[in-house]
């Protein structure tokens, strides 16, 4: 089993799209938190514990996420999607480009 993070700021659009998305991919178990104190699911070490792939919406997360959790990192595949946060919660738009943009990193 793939275990498949997915991270972005408030953990409200982006981030719980790709989790429901790729909740019923066949080999993989996903999560989504947000990197911001006011996220729906606020990011701890405890969701990294155990991830093979972590996939960030932006660069600047992918910097905010080595800043916060750096040491639990070590080893860690994390992917940059480059999708800015101007999608709603499953927003057709949005399934596509995680779509497309998912689905070549996963086994």
């Amino acid at each position: 089993m793939q275990r498949v993070l997915f991270v972005c700021s408030r953990n409200r659009r982006r981030s719980p799209t790709a989790e429901r998305m790729f909740a019923d991919h066949p080999g993989i178990e996903t999560a989504s938190a947000g990197l911001a104190p006011d996220a729906e699911e606020p990011l701890t070490s405890d969701h990294l514990e155990g991830v093979d792939l972590t996939f960030v919406m932006e660069p600047a997360h992918r910097a905010k996420l080595n800043r916060a959790f750096g040491r639990y990192l070590r080893g860690a595949r994390i992917v940059c999607l480059d999708i800015p946060d101007d999608y709603t919660y499953m927003q057709p738009e949005l399934v596509e480009l995680l779509r497309s943009r998912v689905t070549p990193h996963l086994r």
